[in-house]
């Protein structure tokens, strides 16, 4: 009897290489007005991800883009605007290429937004601000809607074609 050789496909791989900021400005707009540190604050917190494939075999770039902007709840003064740009270099193997694009902008900000968290905090912290501890970040969610939102601004454009 002959058996029958199972074959299963290669187990995914993924590996961080890096992690580095690519831009980052931090504006102490309170500071430069001379402002009371009695203020409320209101934040808000953007968010936007890319990715690229990198020119070496199996390696692509995920980045995470926040514009954090604080201001006064009473007065709406602007205290401070943060912005940057986190990315996280990886090795990425055995992924259908079906599975590349939101395997990029989801998982690999999953594995990255920790680190991103903590310098956010520290600059907060470093700035003269309590230091800002981000919420868990749903990046299936922010995926899905960024979807969404290009089949929308799409549709109208296929509508006008007929």
């Amino acid at each position: 009897m002959a058996k029958e050789e199972k074959t299963t496909p290669p187990a995914p791989q993924m590996r961080v290489l890096g992690q580095f900021i690519r831009d980052m400005s931090f504006e102490n707009i309170m500071a430069q007005k001379g402002g009371a540190p009695e203020m409320q604050p209101d934040v808000q917190v953007q968010v936007n991800l890319d990715a690229k494939k990198r020119s070496q075999e199996n390696q692509f770039e995920s980045s995470i883009k926040l514009n954090v902007t604080s201001k006064d709840k009473e007065s709406g003064s602007v205290l401070f605007v943060l912005e940057i740009d986190y990315v996280g270099m990886f090795f990425i193997d055995n992924i259908p290429d079906a599975q590349m694009h939101p395997f990029l902008l989801i998982e690999c900000p999953r594995m990255i937004f920790p680190f991103l968290r903590r310098v956010v905090s520290d600059i907060t912290r470093d700035g003269g601000f309590p230091p800002l501890n981000l919420e868990n970040i749903d990046f299936v969610s922010l995926y899905r809607n960024e979807i969404n939102k290009r089949q929308a601004e799409d549709a109208p454009a296929d509508k006008t074609l007929n």
